[in-house]
């Protein structure tokens, strides 16, 4: 259920006392991956309280808040690896999760090591979702 902080999620107690943060507003904050999975690897999550993508509807605010994030993110990863060749931005659909607490996966590749990029395949409705096609299937009408 979308809503204000929960103090039991990790990434609400992160947005509301991180120090640590490589951005931060109103909407989203934005840091670095306990775990990362390449050159690069940034979180950009909102503040408010949204346990996975499978919470966005068709509404104008979940479209402008994930369009949002992507652009935190790319503007993250083009300031502090604009030598990366590549970028990866997206999410991870249940039950593929780790926290349930929207999450946009912000890479700038390579992946390190190299076998971590399985974990960002696009595998349908299980897998990794790209931040552009969950965008598209977001839209308002």
């Amino acid at each position: 259920m979308a809503g204000a902080t929960t103090s039991s999620c990790i990434f609400c107690q992160i947005a509301c006392n991180s120090t640590t943060l490589l951005y931060s507003d109103d909407k989203v904050v934005a840091f670095q991956d306990i775990k990362p999975a390449a050159f690069r690897h940034y979180l950009v999550i909102p503040v408010k309280h949204i346990p996975t993508v499978r919470d966005l509807q068709g509404r104008e605010e979940d479209y402008t808040l994930v369009r949002h994030m992507l652009t935190v993110g790319q503007t993250l990863l083009h300031r502090d690896a604009p030598q990366s060749k590549q970028y990866r931005f997206g999410f991870h659909q249940p039950p593929l999760n780790s926290v349930d607490h929207l999450h946009l996966h912000c890479l700038a590749l390579p992946f390190i090591p190299r076998w971590k990029r399985v974990k960002y395949m696009s595998l349908g409705p299980l897998g990794f979702i790209e931040a552009e096609k969950l965008l598209e299937k977001i839209k308002p009408a």
